[in-house]
């Protein structure tokens, strides 16, 4: 081969490295710029959220990934509702975005979560594993799934000195975006309620809640000003406990809360297994025997000694009424 053929076809390859170099060069100074610019916005959003009464805080912020992913990480989140009298913290954040799909985030989060609130009581969570994912939009987020593997939550009474202690094995939650409106799927899978002094009152339970939240879509970007759930409207088209083997009790309908956090509608109340529900609540609350007993006849009584009953419920701010006029309870603000 003739020496100006082998320094030609040496050049071209010279060439071809020389463009990879810079391709590589490019794409190195784009993602660390890229980098810096995100990092810089998302302390800029945090620090936004102080107009609406909330500081929150990401220790040691950075971000990570190179080359084919960019995530943020921090080593503690802070949050603090000053507005609304919570203030919570958690362990370290891990968070990861590929180059080609930014819009789509996995991320991490390790406990503990500590919470404290003015409303007079703390609490403490641990868990195995919770992971999460969301679809951002330029004006937030779009949609969000979070999974949470062996919850353990210690909620304590300032006031009381009440501790009531909650262990979920598997954690559920979808959010999204649904025009205006907020949609919300939560199911809490083997659920144990206990409380010191008090006697169990339920086995293991499935709770369930699918809820539309009206013109609350703007509380997935964390742009409702600070309001939260007060001053909304919405639809329950299920909250429920199940205990398997068909023993249901869930209420639907429309429902509102109002801005001292009192809650207002009108539901229907269904109960399936009525006898089962009886047995099971008479053997952990022996004491109250008859009252249980007095409540399932007149359940019965409804359906003509059937064992499911629909009972028409009556909120008015807080105070629950059967029929519309027989008051049987209240429910404190939230």
């Amino acid at each position: 081969m003739a020496a100006s053929s082998r320094s030609g076809i040496s050049g071209k390859i010279w060439g071809l490295a020389a463009g990879i170099i810079l391709v590589i060069a490019v794409y190195t100074a784009g993602w660390f710029y890229a980098a810096s610019l995100l990092k810089e916005k998302t302390l800029a959003i945090l620090g936004e959220q102080q107009r609406n009464g909330v500081t929150a805080e990401c220790s040691d912020a950075d971000y990570r990934g190179f080359p084919f992913r960019i995530g943020l990480f921090c080593s503690k989140v802070a949050i603090d509702d000053r507005d609304n009298g919570v203030a919570v913290t958690f362990g370290a954040l891990r968070s990861a975005a590929q180059i080609y799909q930014p819009r789509h985030i996995v991320w991490e989060l390790d406990g503990p979560a500590e919470t404290r609130t003015s409303h007079g009581f703390t609490a403490s969570s641990q868990w195995q594993n919770l992971q999460s994912s969301l679809i951002t939009t330029l004006g937030g987020v779009e949609r969000s799934s979070t999974v949470i593997k062996g919850l353990q939550t210690n909620i304590v009474s300032t006031q009381t000195q009440q501790t009531i202690n909650l262990a979920v094995a598997d954690t559920e939650a979808h959010l999204r975006q649904n025009g205006a409106d907020l949609d919300a799927a939560i199911t809490l899978k083997d659920m144990v309620l206990t409380s010191a002094g008090l006697p169990q009152t339920l086995p293991k339970f499935t709770a369930v809640a699918d809820v539309t939240l009206s013109g609350k879509a703007a509380m997935l970007a964390g742009q409702d000003g600070g309001k939260g759930l007060y001053g909304t409207q919405g639809e329950m088209r299920q909250v429920g406990i199940d205990l398997g083997n068909g023993q249901l009790l869930s209420v639907s309908g429309p429902f509102s809360i109002d801005d001292e956090g009192r809650i207002s509608g009108k539901l229907k109340l269904r109960v399936d297994k009525i006898a089962a529900w009886r047995d099971q609540l008479k053997a952990n609350l022996p004491q109250a025997a008859p009252t249980i007993d007095t409540a399932s006849k007149m359940l019965s009584a409804l359906t003509g000694g059937g064992d499911s009953a629909s009972l028409d419920l009556t909120l008015n701010r807080g105070k629950v009424l059967v029929g519309g006029f027989i008051a049987i309870g209240e429910i404190p603000p939230i």
